[in-house]
């Protein structure tokens, strides 16, 4: 709790400094932060002002968002890690506000952690909808049954494709146009499972049941279809171990040179 609260007070000191700085957007500041006293309202409305068409206003929308949020606080903790992920792991990212009201990674996986919780109470119908929304959007499709950890960060996330039974550890990096895919059209455990602190680099393509054990880095644009273990450098097509990653949490860094 101290902890949303802390993320809270520095988004909202971020925005009154840019409604004085920049005035132009003072409006679209004031809607998206200050209006609210909380950020599970703040955060309720930037999705829902992110979804909205013909067919569907804010204050609907909004509604959907916060009975999740109200009903599970990890969400709204997990919220605050990943915007914490982005701030201190991307260098285009300079304050707490920016992946709220511009990243797209990080709303589409807000909005996936709200769809899980509609999956988990058994309301599929619900989660699957803003599962559609977020691939019309964001141009991002993560399955509400995935189960992700937090301190994720998607950077930039077009592209990205995560299926039903894949499980993300916490603290780990995305980068765009990478798939954990599943093999096979048999149900069950069919998608990979991704370690704590493991970078995945642009175009990765990691298929089926397999394990990347917590530390490891994927190269882009590797094709990886066998479990590797913690703490190695992956590349390659079909993928296999080049080395060892010079940190041992290759997320935080983001390095993306092959270590030897």
């Amino acid at each position: 709790m101290v902890r949303e609260e802390f993320v809270w007070r520095l988004i909202r000191d971020e925005a009154d400094l840019l409604v004085a700085s920049e005035p132009a957007i003072s409006v679209f500041l004031q809607r998206s932060i200050l209006d609210h006293t909380s950020f599970l309202d703040a955060l309720s409305h930037c999705l829902a002002d992110q979804l909205i068409d013909f067919q569907w206003t804010s204050a609907s929308l909004k509604n959907i968002f916060k009975e999740a949020l109200e009903s599970d606080r990890q969400i709204i903790i997990n919220a605050c890690l990943d915007l914490s992920a982005s701030f201190e792991r991307d260098a285009a990212c300079d304050k707490y506000l920016t992946p709220l009201l511009y990243f797209k990674g990080f709303q589409a996986l807000q909005l996936q952690r709200v769809a899980n919780w509609y999956w988990r109470e058994g309301r599929s119908e619900v989660a699957s909808f803003l599962q559609s929304r977020m691939a019309e959007v964001f141009h991002v499709d993560i399955h509400p049954g995935a189960k992700i950890g937090s301190g994720i960060m998607l950077d930039h996330a077009t592209g990205l494709v995560i299926g039903e039974t894949a499980i993300i550890g916490d603290n780990v990096s995305v980068l765009h146009s990478v798939t954990l895919g599943g093999n096979g059209n048999e149900r069950g455990k069919r998608h990979p499972t991704i370690g704590n602190g493991v970078m995945i680099s642009a175009g990765a393509k990691i298929i089926g049941n397999i394990n990347i054990g917590e530390g490891s880095k994927i190269g882009a644009g590797s094709l990886v279809i066998k479990s590797m273990p913690a703490h190695v450098t992956v590349v390659g097509v079909p993928a296999s171990v080049i080395g060892t990653p010079l940190d041992e949490i290759p997320a935080l860094n983001m390095d993306q040179n092959l270590d030897g």
